[in-house]
């Protein structure tokens, strides 16, 4: 991970524990004689767990997992073990505020469909990119959110939407969107085109419509914008010409955890911590604000 200000924070508390201590002194008419005293075991104790305290899958190590492959800007060179990238970085910040130093962090891979189906899981918990749902919440559990995404233009480089640099230039563009999403809500509120957008079903019709020329550019969140030009688009020189300002309706993205994982309290007051002070603010700008240079429409 590239030297930052996380290096110099230090292990925060990641749960703390209710159960009170019954602590009782043995009374004597001596007065040479010292007050009994008790230590608390591991469960009576107000201190909370962390680092090799805490149920992990494999002892003293925190085992987190990761697409197969993993792409920039959220694993850079498809190496999370360097920390390089969003997603990589933030792993990190939250295994450090768990008590794990980088050393005691173990990476696995893993479809993005298997992470998030019922059954027992070989990981603590999983990062890629899972927008939190409440039907997913029926498989596994999530943390609070560490991402919120912005909503993104995509178009294709000899499309009349590719040399838009504002929202007045998007005006009479053809949009494509997927129905009932947070794409639609954004094109109108942000945009309101003179023509209607084409609607589909689902996010496949939608970059399909883009690939047919049936629009000239469609509405998704921009992680997927990303990845779209940068992999499913690249052939046709897919390209992200700029995010809206506001992401309030984006999607929010969260650790996964197995379902009703002892560790999801912890890591979720890992992640609360790391966004009140600062550090996914920092990270964000670091590898999403100032790493992709996308431009804000206006």
């Amino acid at each position: 991970m590239r030297t930052s200000s996380l290096a110099r924070r230090g292990i925060a508390t990641a749960l703390a524990l209710t159960a009170a201590v019954a602590l009782s002194a043995c009374g004597s008419s001596s007065t040479s004689s010292t007050p009994a005293t008790t230590t608390p075991t591991a469960a009576e104790s107000t201190e909370p767990a962390t680092g090799a305290a805490l149920p992990t899958i494999t002892e003293g190590k925190l085992t987190i997992a990761t697409g197969e492959p993993a792409y920039s800007p959220w694993v850079e060179k498809d190496d999370p073990e360097s920390g390089e990238g969003f997603e990589a970085a933030v792993a990190y910040a939250v295994a450090e505020q768990l008590g794990f130093g980088k050393d005691d962090v173990v990476w696995k891979r893993t479809t993005f469909d298997s992470a998030i189906a019922p059954g027992p899981k070989d990981w603590d918990f999983n990062l890629q990119q899972f927008s939190i749902t409440d039907e997913r919440k029926n498989a596994v559990d999530f943390s609070s959110p560490y991402y919120v995404t912005t909503q993104a233009v995509l178009t294709l480089k000899d499309s009349p939407a590719a040399t838009a640099t504002s929202i007045a230039d998007l005006k009479d563009i053809s949009f494509g969107v997927q129905a009932g999403s947070t794409s639609a809500t954004a094109l109108e509120k942000f945009v309101d085109p003179n023509k209607d957008p084409l609607q589909f079903n689902s996010s496949q019709d939608t970059v399909q419509a883009l690939k047919g020329g049936q629009v000239q550019a469609i509405i998704v969140d921009l992680p997927q914008a990303l990845y779209l030009a940068a992999v499913e688009l690249s052939d046709l020189g897919g390209t992200v010409i700029g995010q809206f300002a506001d992401s309030t309706g984006g999607d929010e993205y969260g650790l996964v955890l197995p379902k009703d994982s002892e560790l999801t309290a912890p890591v979720t007051a890992a992640v609360d911590e790391l966004r009140e002070n600062g550090t996914l603010s920092e990270l964000e700008n670091q590898w999403l604000s100032n790493n992709i240079s996308v431009p804000v429409l206006s």
